[in-house]
């Protein structure tokens, strides 16, 4: 039953995620409803989805087929244990995810969310190298300014300083590759930039330093989103699949954000051409409306722990909520929405409509950088001195003010929209 006031009479028991909690609470923003590009405020405002809430609802809000599937799943089969037993649904949709894949990603291992989703990878290296007889590697390498989700195995190799900072030593045994923002020489760049295909190279110093039998993984976002959209180099991306085959090392791509149509692909590894060992997805997967995520795992990597006897467990590991049957129709639905309203071609026919509106902002008051990828950009702001990401998050407070739901992150405006935006809205934004 939906909650039936448009203001909670006490909002001190949540204590909201990513959130300036006492900001917020003296000053509440509270969506109350949403359809297709626009969120319906307590007030009764539209507010322009600049966003995809959080670069998730890829296909827009409250679409029916997604809304129906949900509430006859539900009707039918709310639950069942995904440990020893199945349901049609979660078989259906590894298939239809795996039609869509890059090709040789061939099994699917269903999450719950994006960190879920980077921990199962991170484990399922660790675990293939050992299934093989190399149980020495097990070191992990993440990257400067990476994101990978907020559980333990997610922060020790991502590498944003503040998601860091306060949770002690993390994991042992990680190393991390230099980010790729050049802000001297790529600037302004339309799509991906000219300089830095060089910073993969890092990968062998690493190697050189630890020894590759000792190294499980390289993770990396083949493009970053939550730092504030940054870029693979051209040939950045090339490099570090060649390393790290040439030392036995498994490639895994973070597409929590990239997957499921954002770069007029449907996956980013499409889109720059290069094929990892494993892929992290979740958000666009659901469209955002139920929590889910998946692991794509080359056939190499699965097939890696089907030894032994055949009653025997052969990963020890998954979650109550695996391959969950609401979720699992959900998915389904989400799908079926991209591929019937050819979603992920729309992205890419907007894309440089996108560009040229995004940067046509450069010369304006504080604007540093514009930085653009299928339907992302990015608008990187000067901070105001002293005071670190006091005018991005000025901007976020005015841009709501009028309409438009935009994210920050330092003093980067990020945006990312559903895939169902129109011209007149990228003109609006």
């Amino acid at each position: 039953m939906a909650l039936d006031r448009k203001t909670p009479n006490d909002l001190n028991a949540f204590w909201m995620p990513f959130t300036a909690n006492r900001q917020f609470k003296k000053a509440p923003r509270m969506f109350v409803g949403a359809k297709d590009m626009h969120y319906t405020t307590a007030e009764g405002r539209q507010v322009l989805d600049g966003t995809a809430g959080l670069w998730c609802c890829n296909a827009g809000h409250c679409r029916p087929k997604i809304s129906e599937a949900i509430a006859k799943q539900a009707a039918e089969l709310d639950y069942a244990p995904a440990f020893q037993m199945g349901h049609p649904a979660a078989f259906e949709l590894a298939n239809r995810i795996i039609d869509i894949a890059p090709e040789g990603m061939e099994h699917v291992f269903f999450t719950n969310s994006g960190s879920e989703s980077v921990e199962t990878a991170l484990k399922l290296a660790i675990a293939y190298h050992r299934a093989r007889g190399e149980g020495a590697r097990t070191r992990l390498i993440g990257r400067e300014r990476g994101y990978h989700g907020v559980n333990f195995g997610g922060i020790s190799v991502g590498g944003i300083v503040t998601n860091r900072k306060m949770f002690g030593s993390l994991l042992n045994g990680v190393d991390h590759l230099p980010h790729t923002h050049l802000p001297g020489q790529n600037a302004f760049s339309k799509g991906q930039p000219e300089h830095g295909a060089t910073l993969a190279d890092e990968l062998e110093r690493i190697v050189a330093l630890h020894g590759a039998e000792t190294i499980a993984a390289v993770i990396v976002e083949p493009m970053a989103g939550s730092t504030g959209v940054l870029l693979p180099p051209k040939g950045y991306l090339e490099k570090l699949r060649a390393i790290t085959k040439k030392h036995g090392i498994l490639l895994i791509f973070d597409e929590v954000i990239t997957g499921y149509g954002r770069l007029g692909a449907p996956f980013a590894a499409q889109h720059y051409g290069v094929t990892p060992d494993l892929m992290t997805t979740a958000k666009g997967l659901t469209n955002g409306v139920i929590p889910m995520g998946a692991v794509l795992t080359s056939a190499e990597v699965h097939d890696a722990f089907m030894q032994g006897p055949e009653h025997m467990i052969e990963l020890f590991h998954g979650y109550t909520y695996s391959g969950n049957p609401v979720a699992a129709a959900a998915g389904l639905a989400t799908l079926e929405t991209y591929k019937e309203e050819g979603l992920f071609e729309r992205a890419a026919e907007l894309a440089p409509y996108w560009q040229e509106a995004l940067h046509s902002l450069k010369g304006t008051r504080h604007v540093i950088d514009i930085r653009n990828e299928g339907l992302i950009g990015a608008v990187e702001l000067e901070p105001i001195a002293g005071e670190p990401t006091k005018r991005a998050f000025s901007a976020f407070l005015k841009a709501y003010e009028k309409g438009i739901l935009i994210r920050t992150t330092g003093d980067i405006i990020a945006m990312s929209p559903p895939l169902i935006i129109e011209k007149t809205h990228i003109d609006t934004l």
